[in-house]
């Protein structure tokens, strides 16, 4: 069945605006005072608890600030702070330059981000230059953790962890820099281990929030719900498939998602997701290539469903790599269709187990 109205129309989570990273001002918002001009400054009241409270619900936070970089750095660190925040930005530039630079780095969208400053044209020049940010003046500081936008519907161990993923991925990202060889070889180092096991209930809670995080490696950018996830998980139609992926810097977390509905003469990928921080590690084509191993065991052709959503390109691109033609189009769902001919072994730079 394609273009079910649960798929099409997704879900109320859906329309919520979801951030996933909170970019501070300093001067008279992360402190009260001057850096540059005061003798001293301080902490406003109730930062540490919203910076710990955000940090809690998996929400990221960096730092866009005109200032001095090593002066600001050191007051962080001195009101023991510097832990929390990912790639700052602290120069002369634009908030908004600032702010795309994290984005960057994070590699998200700038639609997930949110910027708080006391400054109205600081927040206006963002807004102007990055309509997609939601703004928010530092006189609002006492309800940013109550906002809508600031909570999301669970808190998983993966959003408790958030942050430290990051950091590891940070390490990472500073090895392979420094690493001389090919990309088979750089991950060869890695000691990856790869996991593909039947979603059970505890997956659900970060099942749901995968596929209303995920927009860069997502196929369809179909959301489900917890109960929606649970019927599929049950249900002899579907197969409901979750990965992880570990390696010698820490677990990278619960990072993919596949959903498979299972008909008599042919079985259809409706999603299929992986977190943009695994982007590089070759561990969608892994997926891909079980999901259509298991259909050709199965004697069944293997169709997927795509819908663009300007960002995604690179999920479209790995089913054509994998062998998917387009066979229809209605409206924006692209139906594709693979024969199974040509299906990669695993790769020897990762370890893949197969929970059933």
């Amino acid at each position: 069945m394609i273009g079910t109205k649960t798929e099409l129309s997704n879900n109320k989570q859906a329309d919520k605006k979801a951030i996933k990273c909170v970019v501070w001002d300093l001067d008279n918002t992360l402190w009260e005072g001057i850096l540059l001009e005061d003798d001293r400054v301080y902490l406003r009241n109730q930062v540490v608890e919203i910076i710990k409270t955000l940090d809690s619900r998996g929400i990221l936070q960096s730092i866009a600030s005109k200032n001095d970089d090593a002066r600001a750095m050191a007051q962080i660190q001195e009101f023991g702070l510097h832990e929390y925040f990912l790639y700052p930005q602290i120069n002369w530039n634009s908030k908004s330059s600032s702010i795309h630079e994290i984005a960057k780095s994070l590699n998200l969208g700038i639609d997930t981000f949110a910027f708080i400053d006391d400054q109205l044209f600081e927040l206006e020049e963002v807004s102007f230059s990055l309509p997609e940010v939601l703004c928010i003046n530092t006189t609002e500081l006492a309800y940013i953790a109550d906002m809508p936008e600031m909570n999301p519907r669970f808190l998983t161990e993966d959003s408790k962890l958030r942050r430290l993923m990051y950091i590891s991925d940070l390490e990472r990202n500073n090895y392979e820099k420094e690493f001389v060889g090919t990309q088979e070889e750089f991950l060869a180092t890695l000691n990856m281990f790869f996991t593909i096991s039947y979603a059970q209930e505890d997956d659900l809670q970060r099942a749901e929030e995968l596929t209303v995080r995920t927009n860069q490696l997502n196929t369809t950018g179909y959301t489900y719900s917890y109960d929606e996830l649970n019927h599929f998980r049950q249900s002899d139609k579907h197969k409901l498939l979750i990965t992880s992926l570990d390696d010698k810097y820490g677990s990278y977390g619960k990072i993919g998602l596949v959903l498979v509905e299972c008909q008599e003469f042919v079985w259809t990928l409706k999603l299929m997701l992986m977190s943009c921080r695994v982007m590089s590690r070759g561990v969608g084509t892994i997926l891909l290539n079980y999901i259509m191993t298991l259909a050709k065991n199965n004697n069944v052709p293997l169709r997927a469903e795509f819908v663009s959503n300007n960002r995604n390109r690179m999920m479209y691109v790995s089913y054509k790599f994998a062998g998917f033609q387009e066979t229809e189009k209605i409206g924006d769902l692209l139906i594709l269709e693979n024969d199974l001919m040509r299906i990669q072994p695993f790769p020897k730079y990762v370890n893949v187990k197969i929970i059933d």
